[in-house]
């Protein structure tokens, strides 16, 4: 029912119309009777819509084929591409492009670290039992790096692999949920002595290419950022990339003052939040 009247429900979805009316009409009558809020009074008015349409992320993903999204709470921070015929539930972050760079980024250890250092902690001690993907204090302050085009690849080729291989091993393992697949993952890089049926069950959900194609996105994300040496020699802790991560925030800060601003989605968000004294992305600016 998006973007449609209530005649035009009317006129082309006759049943639909009619389920709506006998239905979810009264039901929202009956909440502004018992709280008369604004949004209460609003959902009444437009009784025949979803409650909370999201007319900014429609736009967002209008013409994409696939977006990115990870679950607001969870234990395992995963970035996966959904299909733009899927609409995203409230429970999902949703990020409005469709580059595998940007999904190859997030899903890197350097992003882990900034979001471990942003989030909350869902009332346990440990990051990994569980915690909240905040976009405004997470996505939003992050910066991305800005590499060559070969180094932009290489992670766009390595994100590429990592969604089809869990995709596969979610599709050829019965019962396998991305969570499972993820505790398996953290007891082969931790070297933890598994069950033979643990041993199994982790060949067949192929945590193990899972767990190399993380390390090679690691380094691959550490290389784009110009820190790749000390990421192989083991030499970057988190504490100091957040350090570096929060100094390259500053650094862009200064930049969009300046007028450039390294956009995601250039074709996209500047028609709509552009303006004519900003510099397009890697555009020099006057001295």
């Amino acid at each position: 029912m998006f973007g449609l009247d209530e005649k035009q429900v009317r006129t082309n979805f006759p049943e639909v119309w009619q389920r709506l009316d006998l239905t979810v009409k009264r039901d929202r009558e009956e909440q502004v009777k018992r709280s008369p809020t604004g949004d209460a009074r609003a959902y009444a008015e437009n009784w025949w819509q979803f409650g909370k349409p999201r007319p900014l992320l429609r736009a967002a993903l209008a013409g994409l084929t696939r977006y990115i999204v990870t679950v607001e709470t969870s234990k395992h921070r995963i970035f996966q591409f959904l299909d733009a015929e899927i609409l995203a539930d409230n429970m999902l972050v949703v990020i409005g492009s469709d580059d595998s760079f940007h999904l190859g980024t997030l899903q890197s250890a350097i992003h882990l670290h900034w979001t471990y250092a942003n989030c909350a902690l869902l009332g346990v001690a440990s990051f990994e039992q569980g915690h909240r993907y905040t976009k405004s204090r997470i996505f939003d302050t992050f910066p991305f790096p800005d590499p060559a085009p070969d180094k932009r690849t290489t992670i766009a080729d390595l994100a590429e692999d990592l969604d089809v291989t869990r995709k596969l091993a979610l599709i050829e393992t019965d019962q396998l949920t991305m969570t499972e697949l993820y505790n398996l993952r953290v007891k082969i890089r931790l070297g933890k002595q598994m069950s033979d049926a643990d041993q199994r069950r982790a060949t067949k959900a192929r945590a193990a290419i899972v767990d190399r194609l993380h390390a090679q996105l690691d380094q691959a994300v550490a290389d784009a950022y110009g820190w790749g040496t000390e990421w192989a020699a083991g030499e970057l802790g988190p504490s100091e990339i957040v350090t570096r991560l929060v100094a390259l925030n500053h650094e862009r800060a200064a930049e969009e003052v300046a007028g450039q601003i390294r956009w995601l989605r250039p074709d996209y968000q500047i028609p709509r939040f552009g303006s004519p004294h900003r510099a397009k992305p890697n555009e020099k600016l006057p001295k």
